[in-house]
C-alpha cells in the first residue's frame, strides 16, 4: 500500500477570478467588472485539490515563494485534505493568474513566479515510492519541469508508476514536446481537442487524433468541453460520451482540471476506463455549478448530490 493514490507535480498559482465583465478589455481604458474572487488557482492545484475532495489521497510536488500568495496556496491546498509536505518555498515570487470570465470561455494573463523555477533536481525522490499514480499538467507554463520531462517519467517507469499528463495550451505557441517521444511513456494523456490539433500541427481533429494514436502508452482522454468526451485506446477503439449539460454555468474555469480529476480519481480504484470517462464527464460537469475551478467540490457527498440532482445520474466513485 503507498502512502498516496495521486502525486500532482506542477504549478501553483493564485487565480484572481473576474466575472460579469461589461465589455473586453482595451488599451488606454477601464472595465467593470461586477464579481471578483481570489482563490487557489494553477491547473494541477485544481485537479489535487478536487481529486482530493474526491477521496483520493493526493500530495503535491510544486514551488512557491516565501510570500502571502504562497500562503494562501499552502493553507488551501492543506484545508482540502492534500499533502503538502513536498512543497517547495524559493525566493521567486508565487506566480498569479488573472482570469477573465465570458461565460463557457476566459481570457488569462499569469506572472508564472516560482511555477517556472522548479526542476527535476529540486524534487524530493522519495515522492516516487510513496506515490501509485503522478499527474502532471500545464507543461508549458514551467520551463523547468518541461527541461526534465524526460527525467520525471523515466523515474516514475522505473518506479512502476502510472502517468497521467494534460500538457494545457502554450501561451508562446512552439509547442516544444516532442509527443512520439513522451506519448509512449504517458499512461493517460488528457488533451483537449484545440490543444491536441496545436502539438500536432494537424489542420482537423481526426487528423490529430490519427497522429498521435500509434504513440499512446494507454489511452487518450480527449475533452470536447461541451460536446463531452472520447476516450482513445492506443488500438484506436473509441468510447464518446456526450457531456453532462448544466443549463445554469456560474463559470466555466477548472472544468477540464476537474474532468481530470474524475476521471483520474476512478483510474487509481482501478475501475474501467469507460466509467473513469463518466467520472471525467461529471466532475467536468459539476464544477461549471459553483465559482472558480474549485467552488463546487467541497466534499465527495456533495459532488455525488450535485451528480443526481442536477444530472441525473450516479458518481461511479
Amino acid at each position: 500500500m503507498k502512502d498516496f493514490d495521486i502525486a500532482a507535480i506542477g504549478e501553483l498559482n493564485v487565480d484572481i477570478i473576474l466575472d460579469g465583465i461589461e465589455s473586453e478589455p482595451e488599451i488606454g481604458k477601464e472595465k467593470f467588472a461586477s464579481k471578483m474572487t481570489v482563490t487557489l488557482g494553477s491547473s494541477t492545484a485544481i485537479f489535487a485539490a478536487n481529486a482530493a475532495a474526491l477521496g483520493s489521497r493526493v500530495c503535491f510536488v510544486g514551488m512557491v515563494g516565501r510570500d502571502s500568495f504562497g500562503t494562501l496556496v499552502k493553507e488551501s491546498l492543506q484545508a482540502r485534505g492534500v499533502d503538502t509536505s513536498y512543497l517547495i518555498e524559493g525566493e521567486t515570487a508565487t506566480g498569479a493568474t488573472v482570469c477573465m470570465s465570458y461565460g463557457e470561455d476566459r481570457a488569462n494573463l499569469t506572472y508564472q513566479g516560482a511555477m517556472d523555477v522548479m526542476g527535476f533536481d529540486d524534487i524530493d525522490k522519495s515522492v516516487f515510492d510513496r506515490t501509485k499514480h503522478i499527474h502532471l499538467s500545464s507543461l508549458f507554463m514551467q520551463s523547468g519541469l518541461l527541461r526534465d520531462i524526460d527525467k520525471i517519467l523515466d523515474l516514475a517507469a522505473a518506479k512502476g508508476v502510472t502517468v497521467s499528463l494534460d500538457t494545457q495550451w502554450d501561451p508562446i505557441e512552439k509547442w516544444a514536446l516532442d509527443y512520439r517521444k513522451v506519448l509512449p511513456r504517458i499512461t493517460v494523456f488528457m488533451p483537449n481537442e484545440k490543444e491536441l490539433q496545436a502539438l500536432t500541427g494537424a489542420s482537423d481533429l481526426e487528423s490529430a487524433i490519427a497522429a498521435v494514436t500509434p504513440y499512446l502508452g494507454g489511452a487518450m482522454l480527449l475533452k470536447c468541453g461541451s460536446d463531452g468526451s472520447i476516450l482513445v485506446r492506443r488500438d484506436g477503439s473509441r468510447v464518446v460520451l456526450p457531456a453532462f449539460l448544466n443549463k445554469e454555468v456560474v463559470d466555466a474555469i477548472g472544468a477540464g482540471d476537474s474532468c481530470n480529476s474524475g476521471f483520474v480519481s476512478a483510474f487509481v480504484k482501478d475501475l474501467p476506463l469507460e466509467e473513469c470517462q463518466k467520472a471525467g464527464n461529471l466532475t467536468g460537469a459539476v464544477n461549471t455549478t459553483a465559482s472558480g475551478g474549485t467552488g463546487a467540490f467541497t466534499s465527495l457527498d456533495a459532488v455525488r448530490k450535485v451528480c443526481r440532482e442536477r444530472f441525473g445520474t450516479e458518481l461511479p466513485l
